[in-house]
């Protein structure tokens, strides 16, 4: 059973959602972006401890609470972590943050112009340890780089049955089929993607909802068919590589759907910085996304 006042605060709320979930992977480029050097630890448990500091100052930042954050995504170990002596988690609820689980495994070798998500052996496990520890939903990535219609559909196919997984848990699916917005079939991408979206969304039954994390779409408002369904509690999208300016210029685009951007929001943040100037880069980059996910310049 969905917690009630988070459903809510995520179907209504207005905010957007930060993500704060970059992986073992990415870890070393988001340290470096942070203005830590590679050189700065010797194993992995000092290289988490980095990443986890720099979280949590994000996380206690005055800027930071329910007011625009509706939500954050979590990597595993973040969550796992404590952010002023409390379950990371818990610290998140009691600024108003309702929080969610990154639960991919990583990606899979390119086919039919996509990526699937490696398998998940052990997802009941962590969708129950997640629950526990208060959290609220999960969020799952695979990449399309073609127009391929076989390979879109197997990526959505995918998703959704790991959706209905984390349905089954008692959380509430994130399902992210990002497109990545360097592609030469983009366009024609996202218009496929849609459709068979809409095939699943139509497929699913009782009273089953799930979220939907997009690339900003080529043609503003080719999404509004997800925004206004039935089976959507939310649609939010990723930056997917646009500066935070462009970003937001083209979500403003777009109605109905938030921002979930994680280097967008992160980019100019600097380990070096007083707490002062920590705040205030972080607090204008917030204004300026929230900004994006709730004032469209499109008519609503």
């Amino acid at each position: 059973m969905l917690d009630q006042e988070m459903t809510k605060k995520i179907a209504d709320g207005n905010g957007f959602i930060a993500a704060l979930d970059q992986s073992g992977g990415s870890t070393p480029k988001a340290l470096k972006g942070y203005g830590i050097e590679e050189g700065a630890w010797s194993n992995d448990e000092e290289m988490f401890g980095l990443i986890h500091g720099m979280r949590s100052r994000v996380i206690t930042a005055p800027c930071f609470t329910g007011d625009k954050v509706i939500g954050a995504i979590l990597f595993e170990r973040t969550m796992d972590g404590e952010v002023d002596g409390k379950p990371t988690p818990q610290a998140l609820i009691e600024r108003g943050v309702v929080p969610f689980i990154k639960i991919d495994k990583g990606l899979e070798d390119e086919a039919n112009g996509v990526q699937l998500m490696k398998p998940m052996p052990e997802l009941d496990a962590l969708l129950a340890r997640s629950k526990a520890l208060g959290v609220f939903g999960t969020k799952e990535r695979s990449v399309i780089n073609l127009a391929n219609r076989e390979g879109i559909a197997a990526v959505v196919k995918q998703q959704f049955e790991v959706g209905k997984q984390v349905l089954a848990g008692g959380l509430m699916p994130i399902i992210e089929p990002e497109v990545n917005i360097k592609s030469p079939e983009r366009a024609e991408a996202d218009q496929i993607l849609l459709e068979e979206i809409l095939k699943e969304l139509d497929a699913l039954t009782g009273d089953a909802q799930v979220m939907l994390k997009l690339s900003l779409p080529t043609k503003p408002g080719l999404f509004d068919p997800l925004v206004d369904h039935p089976r959507v509690l939310r649609v939010v999208a990723l930056s997917g590589g646009f500066a935070r300016p462009e970003a937001c210029v083209e979500l403003a685009k777009n109605r109905g759907i938030i921002a979930s951007f994680s280097r967008a929001l992160l980019n100019d943040l600097r380990h070096q910085m007083s707490d002062d100037e920590f705040e205030a880069s972080l607090g204008g980059a917030i204004n300026e996304i929230h900004g994006a996910s709730t004032k469209k310049t499109v008519d609503a």
